[in-house]
């Protein structure tokens, strides 16, 4: 590597990682609420260890009764892979504990106001959102590659075309760039997959490494014969989903964002109605940001909303943005 240039990289999850089959059911127990209510408001938390879902957090809503919160997550671990105890989760037999709860009518109050229209935010909080110009989705080329890799393993998973892998993944995928900021090259990648017992080590990183990543770095033009590859580089990955690690909502969210490249206010995304900030500011902030690369305005920018609670307007609004290879801020 060249003493002018520097590394960078991102990380990403499966859909079967704990975290992530944590924040699906809260999403999934979001989404059959909304269907019925679109006022709804949620906050929805989950827990997976062992065998065991707990969830958690407050709905108010009229249609809450009408909602088969158990069914729920067991079609969501179902649609994600867990179709066997081996694979250390199994949707027929999990323990699924119910523990919701209601919203504090304090927090209600602060956000449904009844002398106006207007909706307060739901709690106080940072909120980020961020673009640049290195893929066409706005995103860093680390971040985006990281994450098809897994969609790819995913895909390959559940079509049979690589039956021995198993749903828990995560991947890591580090870029080469130049005294400029360009991204040049890929320096190396970090793949660990959950798979069946008895699969020779040689045969799965070959098998990953041909079937998997080259498909994704040949789609974006990013291949080349000296990357590194640390194919799970702990050994055996048997043991995996909930039985290997606890898993719990908002706990991916760098993941969830922009893969460590850009400031994070430490609120997640999953299982939240509108009216939490964490998520819908996050939204329109990520939206706002990709306008402006898209328009040329900057390579890079990120924007920084804060709120105070039951207040509907940001009370602050940050934006760093990079014009002519200068961080540059100003602050409304």
């Amino acid at each position: 590597m060249n003493n002018n240039n520097l590394t960078a990289t991102s990380e990403s999850v499966s859909e079967g990682h704990p975290d992530k089959i944590a924040d699906q059911i809260s999403d999934a127990i979001l989404d059959e609420i909304l269907k019925k209510d679109k006022m709804a408001k949620v906050a929805c938390e989950t827990l997976v260890s062992q065998n065991l879902i707990v969830i958690a957090g407050e709905i108010n809503s009229k249609a809450k009764k009408d909602i088969d919160i158990k069914e729920t997550a067991k079609q969501t671990i179902k649609n994600i892979g867990y179709t066997n105890i081996e694979y250390g989760l199994d949707y027929k037999s999990a323990t699924i504990i119910d523990a919701i709860g209601s919203q504090s009518i304090d927090i209600t109050n602060a956000v449904e106001k009844k002398d106006t229209k207007d909706i307060g935010a739901g709690d106080q909080g940072i909120i980020f959102g961020y673009a640049c110009n290195e893929t066409k989705n706005f995103l860093p080329i680390a971040y985006e590659l990281s994450n098809l890799i897994l969609k790819e393993a995913s895909k390959l998973r559940k079509s049979g075309e690589i039956k021995w892998l198993r749903p828990d993944a995560k991947s890591q995928v580090t870029i080469e760039y130049d005294s400029y900021k360009n991204p040049i090259k890929v320096s190396n990648i970090v793949l660990s997959h959950q798979h069946d017992p008895d699969i020779p080590y040689s045969f799965l990183k070959q098998t990953i490494i041909e079937k998997i990543i080259k498909p994704v770095l040949n789609s974006r033009s990013m291949f080349d014969n000296n990357i590194e590859y640390y194919i799970n580089p702990s050994g055996n990955f048997v043991i995996g989903g909930p039985t290997g690690d606890t898993g719990l909502t908002g706990r991916k969210i760098i993941a969830d964002s922009y893969g460590g490249f850009a400031r994070h206010g430490g609120g997640a995304y999953s299982g939240k109605d509108a009216t939490k900030v964490d998520r819908s500011a996050a939204y329109m902030a990520r939206y706002i940001s990709k306008n402006m690369v898209a328009a040329g305005i900057s390579r890079e920018f990120e924007m920084q909303i804060a709120y105070a609670i039951g207040i509907p307007k940001p009370i602050s609004i940050k934006i760093t943005t990079g014009i002519n290879d200068n961080e540059y801020e100003k602050k409304y």
